[in-house]
């Protein structure tokens, strides 16, 4: 996986980041996630971006460069983790929503709870920072420097396999087909509709 992977818009990457995996290195140990659900987010012209309104303190790790970790805090709650995508200073983004998980299970499992199941323990975006360790210090990490968290390409993923659809739980723009998953894998979160979505124009 190297940058020039990553330097297109966010709808493109984000199929091709199916099977890729995201590795972060511990003191207590190493997780590795094969990424099995993303997200597009299309910055300026996507009203369900963060970057919709323009830069803030928030959201400038997802302005790029390409390969970057945007990390920012969901409902107060839980850490969400995206794959900066495209071009330096236009911000595209594309959010992790699920994994599975191929290396540091019995750590993952600690973070997560002993009495989670193995397909639970990286499902939906909250869980999968969480299994992973990613937290607002990795916010603008390098993933394709050789740092504590890296981006490496997995197994091939079959054509046939990939599936797009809705987007998860937002309320703008909830209809574009800006969601890919593996059919049919345990690992892949439910699909929500926002109770505050409306219809909008397709992407």
């Amino acid at each position: 996986m190297n940058v020039e992977d990553l330097a297109h818009p966010a709808e493109e990457v984000a199929p091709e980041l199916l099977g890729a995996v995201l590795t972060h290195e511990t003191p207590e140990g190493t997780v590795s996630i094969t990424i099995t659900e993303t997200e597009a987010y299309s910055g300026a012209a996507d009203p369900a971006s963060h970057a919709y309104r323009g830069r803030t303190l928030r959201n400038a790790a997802m302005f790029g460069p390409a390969g970057h970790l945007y990390v920012y805090r969901s409902h107060g709650l839980h850490w969400c983790a995206n794959i900066v995508t495209g071009t330096e200073g236009i911000a595209t983004a594309v959010l992790i929503r699920a994994g599975r998980v191929v290396e540091g299970e019995d750590l993952a499992r600690e973070r997560r709870g002993a009495n989670v199941e193995s397909p639970r323990l990286a499902r939906g975006p909250g869980n999968f920072c969480r299994a992973l360790g990613i937290t607002a210090e990795h916010n603008g990490a390098d993933l394709l420097t050789g740092a504590s968290v890296v981006l490496s390409d997995g197994e091939p993923v079959p054509a046939a396999l990939v599936r797009a659809g809705p987007r998860v739980g937002v309320s703008k723009a909830h209809d574009w087909q800006h969601r890919f998953y593996l059919a049919g894998d345990p690992t892949v979160s439910a699909y929500r509709l926002s109770p505050r979505a409306k219809p909008s124009a397709g992407a």
